[in-house]
């Protein structure tokens, strides 16, 4: 009786041991799927914190910007990686246009270049280069628009010499950029809007008011550009939190030589 006792016991020792089996699997089965299906979730509603640059400008302020990766990427990795190696500190704000914009990023500080690829990428390469221009003029979809405080690529325009360089011109973006003082609707789907003032508009309206004058060598007429400041306002820094995203670093293009173009079709300029 007793040995039967002791089979009838471990018999139910054994079915509530697998029992307890099956509700462990059965746990570790849901929180596996819980887990799993988290992941999804989180990947799907994840919104990564957009960079945030703090500029500050000598005796005038600060003024603090978002960029947008996901709407300007190579603009907007090609200004983190100069802004972030140093490049913008002492740039000027060589142009300045009441009720348009201000616009910085030149090194020698008259708006007539660019970067080095060792500035951009920390080198000791000395090639210029310059950047493909996110707007619709130029076949890529970018949304953003130009409002008071639009962060922009400034480009140049090689289509006053001849309307077959308009690709040259759109993509001849490289540091220089400005910040629009009101909106310029005009310029939607012709520049490459990648950011926009979040704090520090009235700096920007400050330095919007410095006295300018017609640039030293222009001549002066009713046509002629009044907006190189007398006192250039300077760049004491620009820095970009990034909150640990790497926006790696643009892909970059051979500029193109105006100075040779001309000289190729006319026979001057070199």
């Amino acid at each position: 009786m007793n040995g039967a006792k002791r089979r009838e016991r471990k018999k139910k020792i054994m079915k509530n041991t697998k029992n307890i089996m099956w509700v462990v699997a059965l746990i570790a089965v849901v929180v596996l799927i819980g887990v799993v299906a988290y992941g999804y979730f989180r990947k799907a509603t994840f919104k990564a914190q957009n960079p945030i640059v703090t500029m500050e400008v000598e005796n005038f302020g600060t003024i603090k910007m978002e960029l947008y990766p996901d709407k300007a990427p190579e603009a907007v990795s090609n200004f983190i990686a100069l802004a972030n190696r140093g490049f913008y500190n002492g740039t000027k704000f060589h142009r300045v246009v009441k009720d348009f914009m201000i616009q910085t990023g030149s090194k020698n500080g008259d708006g007539t270049t660019g970067a080095t690829l060792g500035e951009l990428k920390g080198t000791e390469e000395k090639n210029q280069y310059t950047i493909t221009g996110e707007f619709l003029a130029n076949g890529i979809t970018n949304t953003l628009k130009f409002e008071e405080g639009t962060l922009a690529m400034a480009r140049a325009d090689y289509t006053a010499y001849s309307s077959s360089l308009a690709t040259e011109s759109y993509n001849s973006a490289c540091a220089q950029f400005f910040i629009t003082t009101k909106e310029t609707s005009y310029l939607n789907g012709y520049y490459a809007p990648f950011g926009k003032v979040i704090e520090g508009l009235d700096v920007v309206h400050k330095i919007e008011e410095v006295e300018v004058t017609v640039p030293e060598g222009t001549e002066e007429s009713e046509n002629a550009e009044v907006s190189t400041p007398v006192n250039p306002p300077v760049v004491k820094s620009i820095s970009v939190e990034t909150y640990g995203i790497d926006y790696g670093l643009p892909k970059t293009l051979t500029p193109f030589d105006i100075n040779t173009w001309i000289y190729s079709h006319y026979g001057i300029g070199q």
